[in-house]
């Protein structure tokens, strides 16, 4: 069995299952992947091995995918806003209301990490996403898009509940 062969075995599912938490489509997270090891049976012998194997691979799929958004005109490499444009209500609003903040509570508390902690400590914490990237040794945009999901998770949630 060839290198390449050997990486795909090994580390195909943890590419897939990185990517598609990333973009949340199945089949997206398929193509990026197949495309992963395409490229990396190309330049596998340029690895340097100055990192794990796993974390050249998925930062390979990682570029395919910000490439696949950007052609799609998905990600723009702009940041994301703060409040969802279409939601009439804010989610900082809708915790103010007494009886709304509960049922966020109760979806917050369902959320995985870090999800559940970004939203926490923006919202209840009112720390800014730069503070918030460095307690997870991640960047502002990072911070930034974490919690803009974890949103997105809980409004969807409570429109399932309604």
């Amino acid at each position: 069995m060839d290198k390449v062969e050997e990486l795909y075995k090994d580390y195909f599912h943890d590419v897939y299952l990185y990517i598609r938490s990333l973009s949340a489509d199945e089949h997206l997270a398929e193509d990026i992947t197949q495309e992963t090891f395409f490229r990396a049976m190309k330049s596998v012998d340029s690895f340097r091995g100055d990192c794990d194997i796993r974390v050249w691979l998925c930062q390979i799929a990682k570029n395919l995918l910000y490439t696949h958004g950007k052609k799609c005109g998905r990600f723009t490499g702009e940041e994301v806003p703060e409040t969802l444009p279409d939601s009439k209500t804010s989610i900082e609003d809708m915790v103010a209301d007494g009886e709304q903040s509960m049922e966020i509570h109760r979806v917050l508390h369902t959320l995985s990490e870090p999800y559940k902690e970004v939203f926490t400590l923006r919202v209840f914490g009112e720390l800014s996403f730069r503070q918030i990237g460095d307690i997870f040794g991640k960047t502002e945009s990072w911070a930034r898009v974490s919690f803009h999901r974890a949103k997105l998770k809980i409004i969807e949630e409570l429109e399932v509940q309604k």
